[in-house]
């Protein structure tokens, strides 16, 4: 549910001053949104669950240091990202990682992301397709999938993005791009075989 920032900003203060139907209004605004991130950067609903418990712990503890700079929802993204950031450290590698190291900015910025190949989906099996999707979501290094999922499956801005991973908006492009070409690449297996078929 999506609400006006000017109400945002009113319940935010209302509950920066102890008001506790205003702190259950804010978590009851954004458990969906940050349970989808925390599941999808962390790939486990038991893992989800302990990182949205937490994430909203902190908010509840710290928000009288939201100085109301950035958008209310942009702070709450950079405790959750960190979060389960943190979660994941603890937990043993599952994959092998691709080193896709980040390139210079002078190299990417005349680089352009690859095509994504055309898919009919008459001919994939949708669900086919989606687990091979989060299994090559998975298995991006955790500084790519973390932009992958903000940009493109929560839509978040270029510049949003990057004030929640503390980085600069054209790293978050870069990031982005190399995540794409990453993805595309693991894709493009699956659509040549079902083609075949």
């Amino acid at each position: 549910m999506e609400i006006a920032p000017e109400q945002e900003a009113q319940i935010v203060r209302k509950a920066q001053m102890g008001d506790h139907a205003a702190l259950s209004q804010l978590v009851s605004l954004y458990t969906n949104r940050i349970y989808r991130l925390a599941l999808r950067l962390t790939g486990s609903e038991q893992d989800a669950e302990d990182v949205l418990q937490e994430t909203f712990l902190i908010m509840i503890k710290k928000i009288k240091q939201f100085q109301m700079k950035s958008s209310f929802y942009t702070w709450l993204y950079r405790i959750a990202v960190n979060v389960g950031l943190r979660h994941l450290k603890t937990k043993p590698f599952k994959y092998q990682h691709v080193s896709i190291d980040d390139p210079d900015i002078e190299r990417v910025s005349s680089m352009e992301a690859q095509e994504w190949p055309a898919i009919d989906y008459d001919h994939i099996s949708r669900k086919k397709f989606r687990k091979k999707l989060d299994s090559a979501i998975e298995q991006l290094p955790e500084m790519y999938r973390t932009v992958f999922i903000l940009r493109d499956l929560h839509e978040l801005s270029t510049e949003d993005t990057a004030k929640i991973l503390n980085i600069t908006p054209s790293n978050t492009k870069i990031r982005l791009m190399r995540a794409r070409n990453f993805l595309k690449d693991h894709l493009e297996d699956l659509v040549k075989a079902e083609a075949i078929i």
